[in-house]
């Protein structure tokens, strides 16, 4: 089985993206009038989920076990979202169909069964959706249904086009930034197709950051469309430049790893700052409140990663080397 290919400074772009949606979500960003709140949660959100395609599809490349790849990743997801999805549904005295919608991971396609806890749980339900389509494809088609990725990616976007649908959390208007990031795999990952990595390691991540950000901000019109190719070829841009490149220093900065660790943990807790009394208040009141509830969201999210996520991390590996035996 071939080893799987190691890229430093994803943990870099992983650290970046959660701290992007953090203050995006938790944080005034400047003038109402210009939403770059929402500009810079789309962002963050763009970038995780380009990681989590380049992830998903270098795995498939390299691991080709479909049996192996859903306990690995349901072992990685579910535990955590689950424990998370209860005690927030009980808070909110929600209906029994949102247990049922959330967690098995379909809440957020129409109607939505969301609420103001767990609403930013939609992206774990594109995500496991992604998941469960892509096995399926691998497992019919082996390897040859990869290739499927980037074109289901120019598909959704066209639909996206379509349907005049800037940002979305329904799958099928939103899936395109997944798909995006595995294509960036299967680009990185084919050798006939080194033209693609020398594109990538001329193209400069300075110049594509504007236009990623232009892309995720709600005045960004035609732009918005192409935010998955953007933020995929910013990510690329950093994979080939070499390690000794500026770049990819600070991507490979340990601060930023140690974010990356805990940032799936981080993502699942961070709302727990805007519950009840922790939300309330003036503003001044409120943004004070903020940085000690954040250091608490810090302390759980390292207990959670190193010690609850951990063990079921463990035990999928466990199970996954039974399936292979």
């Amino acid at each position: 089985m071939p080893g799987m290919p190691k890229f430093p400074v994803l943990d870099g772009w992983r650290g970046i993206s959660i701290l992007l949606v953090l203050a995006g979500h938790l944080f005034p960003l400047g003038p109402k009038a210009l939403r770059m709140n929402e500009c810079v949660a789309a962002l963050g959100m763009a970038i995780f989920f380009t990681l989590s395609g380049f992830l998903i599809t270098t795995t498939l490349l390299h691991r080709p076990s479909v049996g192996e790849f859903l306990i690995r990743r349901l072992c990685r997801i579910v535990p955590l979202a689950w424990l998370f999805t209860v005690v927030a549904l009980a808070l909110a005295q929600a209906p029994a169909f949102f247990y049922i919608a959330q967690l098995f991971f379909f809440s957020n396609l129409p109607p939505v069964w969301l609420t103001e806890y767990t609403g930013h749980l939609w992206s774990l339900c594109v995500e496991v959706q992604f998941y469960l389509a892509i096995a399926a494809v691998f497992f019919i088609f082996r390897r040859r249904g990869l290739w499927s990725i980037p074109i289901l990616c120019l598909v959704v976007t066209a639909h996206r086009i379509q349907t005049h649908t800037l940002v979305s959390i329904v799958t099928a208007v939103r899936v395109d930034e997944i798909l995006a990031g595995g294509t960036l795999a299967l680009a990185c990952g084919t050798p006939h197709l080194a033209w693609v990595r020398k594109f990538l390691a001329w193209a400069n991540p300075l110049a594509l950051l504007p236009l990623s950000l232009a892309a995720a901000s709600p005045f960004g019109e035609g732009l918005d469309y192409l935010r998955p190719y953007f933020v995929a070829s910013m990510v690329g841009s950093t994979l080939f430049t070499g390690a000794k490149s500026k770049g990819a220093r600070y991507l490979d900065a340990q601060w930023l790893a140690y974010i990356a660790a805990i940032s799936y943990a981080l993502y699942i807790l961070h709302p727990i700052v805007e519950w009840g009394w922790l939300g309330s208040g003036s503003k001044l009141v409120m943004y004070a409140k903020r940085i000690p509830e954040l250091a608490a969201v810090f302390g759980l999210a390292h207990l959670s990663t190193f010690y609850y996520e951990d063990f079921w991390i463990r035990k999928g590996k466990n199970w996954s080397k039974r399936l292979r035996g």
